[in-house]
């Protein structure tokens, strides 16, 4: 199969989907080898992969075996009432929904726009234009599928406080107890690498894939100078290709070089007397690790850059050293591999299920992390902000903000944002916290001594005595 995909020209990381019959429909796979498509990122691409695997799914398992050709309406309203609302259903949430249904639909219109089926089986609903909003492209579509979620969560934002996140940290991928010892039944051999891992995020605000696709070679190397260092996320690995700087405790720089120095070294040794390495189809090599930007594709002639390559080749992406042949990777599991995303997300939610079994009810996702590092970060930049302009004259506050910018900016480059727009919602979260350290001052006993019997407190609608209309 991988020897006839590179045959066809279909890059890594690209989904396919194979028929119940093992069949690869090249009409139904056309779609993924769109130009838009083929550039979107792996994660991007996942989804729609899944949210179209799923819905075929149905159509064979629980429609009578259909192909996708011979969707209807009734089976789209069917899998929206199992999905959604029939008890032995998954239930997905309406987030998730919508974004299932999109990318189904997207599908269908471009499968009805080469005239491999006849009409949407997803009904429609005309789309509700903004005022004053210009369409950028005439492909947009006039109409929206009808079936899209109302109940979906807007800007809330989930987060954690920094005590709490350590809890979890402690209790879920540490090994510790809710009462702070250290559980003797623990058996987490990989404890202090998953803690670092989520350590990294949540003072960093890396998403997930970006994260664990990051190499050793770009990783900072420890200083014995105090505070944060820096290192270039590559674009290629950056949702939107959103390169940019990631600040780096220097506290968690010498915890990553112990990582390398140790647990990463042991499991390499084990993977290298295995052979592991020797058996990687097509790998790539940076043959001098004093040149790291320098890639080598061993099964073809050429020379690649290490910011060039994306998620899928750095996963076969090798380093020559004096021991032997190692992954340039630096998060690897427990058999010497790259650790997949997949992976990262089983660790967070076994953490969160251990909790849980402890009576600790916190269930922490990856994304999580990036919003808690967010709204942290802003706070205190926030403050810090305010505090400062507080000194000023009008004259000084402009060339302040002109020079130093805006605390919102500073968070969107850090998170990878395209527009502030995406950053915005974070001060939700900001109001909330602002609203409970109002209400913290509330007295338990919520008295007031302007409390008084009723027929004590002002009428506005009639005028106290003396104060009618012309009195004095």
């Amino acid at each position: 199969m991988d020897a006839w995909l590179d045959e066809e020209g279909l890059p890594d990381g690209l989904p396919f989907l194979l028929s119940p019959r093992f069949e690869y429909d090249v009409t139904l796979n056309a779609y993924f080898r769109q130009a838009h498509v083929m550039a979107a990122p792996w994660n991007t691409n996942a989804n729609r992969g899944r949210a179209i695997r799923a819905f075929l799914d149905f159509l064979w398992s629980a429609r009578g075996g259909k192909s996708w050709r011979d969707a209807s309406v009734d089976d789209h309203l069917a899998y929206h009432s199992w999905r959604r609302l029939d008890e032995a259903g998954p239930g997905v949430e309406g987030g998730t929904w919508s974004q299932e249904v999109s990318h189904v639909n997207q599908f269908y219109a471009w499968a009805q726009g080469q005239g491999h089926v006849a009409e949407l089986p997803i009904p429609q609903r005309p789309r509700r234009l903004v005022p004053g909003l210009v369409r950028r492209s005439s492909a947009v579509l006039d109409t929206v599928p009808a079936t899209f979620a109302h109940d979906e969560r807007g800007h809330r934002i989930e987060w954690l406080p920094p005590e709490t996140y350590r809890f979890w940290r402690d209790v879920g991928l540490r090994g510790f107890g809710p009462d702070g010892l250290l559980d003797e039944g623990f058996r987490g051999r990989w404890a202090s690498r998953n803690s670092l891992f989520s350590d990294v995020m949540v003072r960093t605000g890396m998403r997930l894939s970006e994260q664990a696709h990051v190499t050793v070679v770009e990783i900072p190397l420890p200083s014995v100078l105090p505070g944060y260092r820096r290192f270039w996320l590559s674009g290629a690995i950056a949702k939107y290709f959103s390169a940019r700087w990631i600040y780096l405790p220097g506290s968690l720089v010498r915890e990553t070089a112990f990582y390398v120095a140790v647990d990463r070294a042991e499991v390499i040794e084990e993977a290298r007397a295995a052979g592991r390495y020797d058996r990687i189809s097509r790998p790539l090599v940076i043959a001098d690790p004093s040149r790291p930007q320098v890639v080598h594709a061993v099964s073809r002639p050429g020379r690649l850059k290490l910011h060039q390559l994306k998620d899928v080749e750095r996963r076969r992406l090798l380093m020559e050293t004096e021991r032997g042949l190692e992954p340039a990777m630096l998060w690897l599991g427990e058999h010497g591999m790259p650790m997949t995303v997949a992976g990262w997300k089983s660790v967070f939610r076994t953490a969160s299920e251990r909790c849980r079994r402890l009576g600790v009810l916190l269930a922490v996702h990856a994304h999580l992390l990036r919003h808690t590092f967010a709204v942290v970060t802003l706070e205190q930049l926030q403050r810090g902000h305010i505090a400062q302009l507080a000194e000023m004259n009008e004259a000084q506050r402009g060339h302040y903000v002109r020079v130093f910018g805006d605390p919102l900016d500073w968070v969107r480059r850090r998170l990878g944002h395209k527009t502030i727009l995406s950053t915005l919602i974070y001060l939700h979260a900001l109001q909330e916290l602002e609203m409970e350290t109002r209400m913290a001052l509330v007295p338990d006993t919520w008295e007031d001594l302007r409390d008084g019997p009723p027929e004590e407190i002002g009428d506005d609608t009639v005028a106290p005595p003396g104060m009618e209309e012309g009195g004095r």
